[in-house]
């Protein structure tokens, strides 16, 4: 543990909301596994560019994603992807530390946060996050659907 954010991180956080903010800052903290924010404020350009690739469900200019300046002029949402060996790295295991430290900030500050892994809020959650991504997805093929689990995406709730 003992973990900091790098300045990178930091100008990525420019234009989030501070609630948002102060999660992140508690988390890089208690996480055993170091991260990097990989995305804060996007564009709705940038938005578009991510659904075309399929690597988002909404398109930014009539979907507007949590990513884009909300009405009262932050971005409410933030990539955090694992940082392993000076790489930015999609791998499970970190991904739930993280989300793991992130619950646990979310609940000390009380900040109402829905974790991206399986679209849920997180504070006071009653089950494991590995477990609830997985609910989630034996959910969407029960339905018929095609699960989305985004391991890195945070966002702000209302309270």
């Amino acid at each position: 543990m003992g973990y900091r954010l790098g300045a990178r991180s930091k100008m990525r956080l420019m234009g989030v909301h501070p609630r948002m903010v102060a999660v992140v800052k508690r988390a890089i903290v208690l996480t055993d596994s170091d991260f990097t924010v990989f995305e804060g404020v996007r564009s709705a350009r940038r938005q578009n560019r991510l659904f075309r690739k399929k690597a988002s469900q909404l398109d930014g200019y009539h979907k507007i994603s949590k990513h884009q300046k909300q009405s009262d002029g932050f971005g409410h949402a933030v990539d955090l992807v694992p940082w392993i060996d000076g790489q930015p790295r999609w791998e499970w295991e970190p991904i739930y530390d993280i989300a793991d430290a992130m619950q646990i900030a979310a609940e000390e500050l009380d900040v109402p946060i829905r974790w991206g892994g399986a679209w849920i809020k997180i504070n006071g959650l009653n089950q494991s996050l590995r477990q609830a991504q997985a609910d989630y997805v034996q959910r969407k093929l029960e339905e018929g659907k095609r699960a989305f689990p985004d391991g890195p995406h945070y966002e702000l709730l209302p309270d």
